[in-house]
């Protein structure tokens, strides 16, 4: 990301840092968390993602002269503003939940600690990554475990804006996807890509037989034809009788996914096409998914639920300051006691208590938290930046493997209840220490 990402923010957080630089609140330390009051009805777990996209975008978090000529010429904030916003430069410290980790209500995923102003400037810029791409693993996750053992695909780049595009792939592939059909998430973070034929090349040719002649010619038999643009029994036969038994996959996009799978499996058999896989693809959320599973498929490919959150387009996730520097420069809680959306002051730590077969009982959250002697608990809190500097390991190409293999050992070790679609509160409760 090569342009300047401090405007990706509200006015009232520049407003505020007017005020408070008035007022000499600008300066006083402060410690944000960020974190989700409730999952969406009926999910058992949130997936954590977004974590590397904030830390690469932070280092564009920079007001240059076109970002204070705007300001200037809006009037958004003053002069003194201005020369402060012109220096800016994120000299906190952060931490959080490794991306790719499950969370509860009130896990505190992500901890930024600084000035009031330069964390205050942060809110919405972190909060719209980490509730989307969040949203996206939490689905992707959902349809990865109904999948079991078989492949999912990212396929939702047209559902989504360009940009949302290319973080849904990356949030998917977080959450066990095994590959992408966006070239520019392929491009930045080195994920697999995928993808053959759409109906719109079957139906530029003369006749079905010319589209796939054409395919195989170009992209060899291991690939997969589209087989219903027309009728798919007479093409998944022409497909066999082109390719032969060396032919890699056919698709399915409609109809009765469950009814023509089976059958199209059962022709493929009986043409001698015992490898030939089946692809199903067509609005797939987990629920489809789940309904597949005793039906001989071999991959999903999934789009429109995916990209959208499949339900739940976004986590919720709220920044609330819960401890800052008084008057005597000593560091104190401080807590909303607002009616239904009052928080926990004092700055958190969060580990995640396991029994004695490895398997999590409880989300374990306090201050000062001591774990005890006969207990099994694993730290949740990791360091991302470091008095400014972003610590290495957690953006990039690296940083989607790492949140990958996270996610994985976080979902193995959560009671099987986890996997459960059907409604139901959230699979661990969280407890305050």
């Amino acid at each position: 990301m090569s342009f300047s990402t401090a405007l990706f923010t509200d006015t009232y957080e520049l407003t505020m840092i007017q005020a408070a630089l008035k007022s000499g609140a600008a300066h006083r330390r402060s410690v944000f968390e960020v974190f989700t009051r409730r999952l969406p009805a009926g999910r058992r777990y949130g997936v954590l993602a977004g974590t590397g996209r904030f830390l690469e975008g932070l280092a564009q978090f920079r007001f240059e002269k076109a970002e204070l000529d705007f300001l200037a010429d809006h009037r958004v904030v003053d002069d003194s503003t201005l020369e402060f916003l012109e220096n800016f430069r994120f000299s906190g410290s952060i931490s959080g939940y490794a991306e790719g980790e499950v969370f509860f209500p009130n896990s505190p995923v992500l901890q930024v600690e600084g000035t009031f102003a330069e964390a205050c400037v942060l809110e919405t810029y972190l909060l719209s990554i980490f509730n989307y791409d969040s949203a996206v693993a939490s689905a992707a996750s959902r349809m990865t475990g109904a999948a079991g053992d078989r492949p999912c695909l990212e396929m939702g780049s047209r559902r989504a804006h360009e940009e949302a595009a290319v973080a849904a792939a990356r949030a998917a592939v977080i959450a066990g996807f095994s590959g992408t059909s966006n070239l520019e998430a392929g491009r930045r973070y080195g994920l697999k890509t995928i993808g053959t034929s759409a109906h719109a090349f079957t139906l530029m040719h003369d006749d079905e037989e010319a589209a796939f002649r054409a395919q195989l010619a170009s992209l060899g038999k291991n690939t997969t034809l589209l087989v219903d643009t027309y009728d798919v029994e007479a093409a998944a036969r022409k497909a066999v009788e082109l390719a032969g038994p060396e032919l890699g996959g056919v698709r399915l996009d409609s109809g009765d996914l469950v009814t023509q799978a089976r059958w199209v499996r059962e022709l493929l058999d009986s043409l001698g096409n015992t490898q030939t896989k089946i692809t199903v693809t067509s609005d797939l959320d987990e629920y489809a998914i789940a309904s597949l599973a005793a039906v001989p498929v071999d991959s999903y490919g999934v789009g429109t639920r995916l990209v959208t959150g499949s339900g739940a387009p976004t986590s919720s996730m709220v920044y609330k300051v819960v401890a800052r520097e008084n008057s005597r420069g000593e560091m104190e809680p401080v807590a909303k006691a607002s009616s239904g959306k009052a928080s926990h002051g004092g700055r958190k730590t969060a580990v995640r208590r396991l029994n004695s077969a490895g398997i999590a009982t409880h989300e374990i959250i306090g201050v000062d938290i001591e774990a005890p002697a006969d207990c099994n608990d694993r730290p949740l809190m990791v360091d991302l930046v470091d008095h400014g500097e972003v610590i290495p390991g957690f953006t990039g190409a690296e940083g989607v493997e790492k949140a990958a293999a996270r996610h994985a050992a976080s979902i193995a070790e959560l009671p099987r209840a986890a996997s459960r679609l059907s409604a139901g509160d959230p699979v661990i409760p969280t407890e305050f220490v």
